[in-house]
């Protein structure tokens, strides 16, 4: 991490793109569902959290229907699922818009999810991220497809001091479900 990053806690931004969505003809882009490809990665996407041990204690998701059913789904794969707050401001969101949701976190959350769209979400990870583990970065930059999770970790006193270059990238991966035959 940078030499900004700061002291305090070690703090998540678990970041997790909408699964496929599907382009259905008169459905306004806030209203389109998942795609059956979007249906089978979801839950590989909850489950690869699970299997990280990247749990969040709270999810901010946005309110288009592609993101929310990706949230269920990919939270049904856990025990008991953090408390979710559906936060139309993450809809449509540029990098401002969504460092200032981010940093409205309270400051006992160790761990956030972010569920919402590109190319917010992937230009947001590319503003906070000074550093990655592996060739995580690279392979970000290159593409941030849907149902793709990214993992920063910065170390602060709180959200509000989250500033751009002040993370590492930890863990980039993009989960896949299987076709049941």
């Amino acid at each position: 991490m940078s030499d900004r990053a700061g002291t305090g806690p070690l703090r998540r931004l678990v970041v997790l793109r909408h699964a496929k969505s599907a382009r259905p003809e008169g459905v306004p882009d806030h209203g389109r569902p998942l795609a059956p490809r979007g249906l089978r990665d979801a839950p590989a996407a909850g489950r690869a959290l699970a299997e990280a041990d990247l749990l969040p204690d709270l999810a901010l998701c946005s309110t288009a229907v592609r993101a929310r059913r990706t949230w269920q789904l990919a939270s049904d794969e856990w025990g008991t699922p953090p408390r979710v707050r559906y936060e139309p401001r993450l809809y449509e969101a540029d990098v401002p818009a969504l460092l200032d949701v981010v940093r409205e976190t309270p400051p006992e959350v160790e761990t956030l999810l972010l569920v919402g769209h590109n190319p917010g979400l992937e230009d947001l990870v590319l503003t906070l991220a000074g550093d990655g583990l592996d060739d995580s970065l690279e392979r970000l930059r290159a593409k941030f497809p849907t149902s793709a999770v990214a993992v920063l970790a910065w170390r602060g006193t709180g959200w509000a001091a989250l500033a751009p270059g002040v993370a590492l990238l930890t863990w980039f991966t993009v989960p896949r479900g299987r076709t049941h035959a």
